[in-house]
């Protein structure tokens, strides 16, 4: 990915150059990337993909469980980093906690 510094007319340029790139903006500066590949034919996901999706399955109902709650949202709001929300904050703790890298089963409860 490429980042250009641009100034007047070209600052605000976006769009797709040919089958090759896309030019758009993002966080405030002009990003050149390539142009995204065609899907392929899906296969059936390995055991491992198959954890790893049902792992982030139960992530994502966790964090909004969490955004749910005002509480326990603001609760968490303390604890995040700059830039970073809530609900990706709890993802990530949830993979923490829970997660298959933890050793613990998928489906525990979170302590």
């Amino acid at each position: 990915m490429a980042t250009a510094s641009l100034t007047g007319l070209f600052k605000e340029l976006r769009g797709k150059l040919g089958k090759e790139f896309i030019i758009k903006q993002y966080k405030g500066k002009t990003v050149i990337t390539a142009y995204p590949a065609t899907k392929k034919k899906k296969k059936k996901p390995t055991p491992l993909q198959s954890l790893y999706r049902e792992d982030f399955t139960n992530g994502v109902k966790y964090a909004q469980a969490i955004i749910g709650d005002a509480a326990k949202k603001k609760a968490y709001a303390k604890k995040t980093a700059p830039g970073q929300t809530v609900y990706n904050y709890a993802i990530s703790e949830y993979s923490r906690k829970c997660g298959v890298k933890s050793g613990r089963r998928v489906l525990d409860p979170i302590d």
